[in-house]
């Protein structure tokens, strides 16, 4: 992690690294990891190209010109 952890929180990491099989170092590096994904998920998303239109659209759309 790039902050430093007290002696505590470095103990209470340890507890859950332990009860999930892992080493302690392993268990930030997976933290870390899990983080910048969800970060890259809530990142907004480019906007899709636009949806070129439906039969009945054009359909309407003829329709409505003069002749």
């Amino acid at each position: 992690m790039t902050k430093q952890m007290t002696d505590a929180q470095r103990a209470y990491e340890a507890k859950r690294a332990a009860k999930a099989g892992m080493s302690l170092d392993k268990w930030l590096a997976l933290k870390v990891k899990e983080k910048a994904e969800e970060a890259r998920l809530a990142a907004p998303q480019p906007p899709a190209a636009p949806k070129k239109p439906g039969f009945f659209s054009r359909l309407l759309e003829k329709a409505h010109k003069p002749l």
